[in-house]
């Protein structure tokens, strides 16, 4: 019995190890500045992986001291998380499935296309409520005075490859027709109708493209970027921590069979 509970304890010590990629991949994702202004994933994986750490040292505490109510605790605990944490992969990847960028004449830049992208994922950005804080959080980044810096020639910024952030947010479209003064800087356009950014495009190095649709597309695409690779990990640790869940009852269950065997020798002594 003594051994069983020291294998489940040292199982459960893994447990605990898996939790840390869940909580790092939530705070990467809190630090990185359009997942700053939208908040939607960051608290739900953090807190997640912070619940798995707490019923992950439940087990460890159990297994070493040999307590089983809170083995069994563990047990019915842990599995609850891992179907929750298989519905936020499942969610992830459901919500991201579509949208992708489009090649713009002459540039090697994409452009994106609010329509593009899931139902979902457009109801967080579309509302002028949830805009207008979103909007006034992007435009206080440092991203679209960035460029000014790094490109000064048109044919450079034409052969960029910028963020899709900045791409929607600190241009206007380029079917447009405004010519190039510096990147956050356009003047004479020649086709005003030929989409509804073009008029909403304002040199006012407050207001740029921050109030287009292909600010929120490319808002998004950025999401969708970030929230693959965030899903990359959480399905690697959800592998593993079925893998150790499994063995971890499998142990359990031994480590039962074992104790009440030894109870019923000790009957017939």
């Amino acid at each position: 019995m003594a051994l069983s509970n020291n294998i489940i304890g040292a199982i459960n010590f893994v447990a605990v190890l898996l939790s840390i990629p869940i909580i790092g991949a939530g705070i990467w994702l809190t630090n990185e500045p359009d997942n700053t202004c939208v908040k939607i994933l960051q608290w739900p994986v953090i807190i997640l992986g912070i619940l798995i750490l707490v019923v992950a040292l439940t087990g460890l505490v159990g297994g070493f001291w040999r307590i089983p109510w809170l083995l069994i605790f563990y047990l019915v605990a842990m599995l609850i998380f891992i179907v929750l944490l298989a519905c936020l992969v499942v969610f992830i990847y459901m919500v991201t499935m579509k949208g992708t960028g489009h090649l713009a004449p002459s540039r090697s830049y994409l452009e994106y296309r609010l329509d593009d992208y899931s139902g979902w994922l457009r109801r967080r950005v579309q509302s002028s409520y949830k805009w207008d804080r979103i909007r006034s959080c992007l435009s206080s980044t440092t991203m679209c005075a960035e460029l000014n810096q790094s490109y000064r020639a048109p044919q450079d910024f034409f052969n960029a490859h910028i963020s899709p952030l900045q791409s929607g947010c600190c241009k206007p479209p380029t079917q447009c027709g405004y010519t190039f003064v510096n990147p956050t800087y356009w003047i004479s356009p020649i086709n005003m109708v030929a989409d509804t950014d073009c008029p909403l495009w304002s040199n006012e190095q407050t207001q740029l493209c921050y109030s287009c649709d292909s600010c929120k597309a490319g808002l998004l695409a950025n999401l969708k970027r970030e929230w693959r690779r965030v899903n990359i990990i959480l399905v690697v640790t959800l592998v593993a921590l079925i893998c150790v869940y499994v063995v971890g009852c499998c142990a359990f269950r031994n480590a039962k069979t074992e104790d009440l065997f030894r109870k019923y020798k000790q009957g017939y002594v």
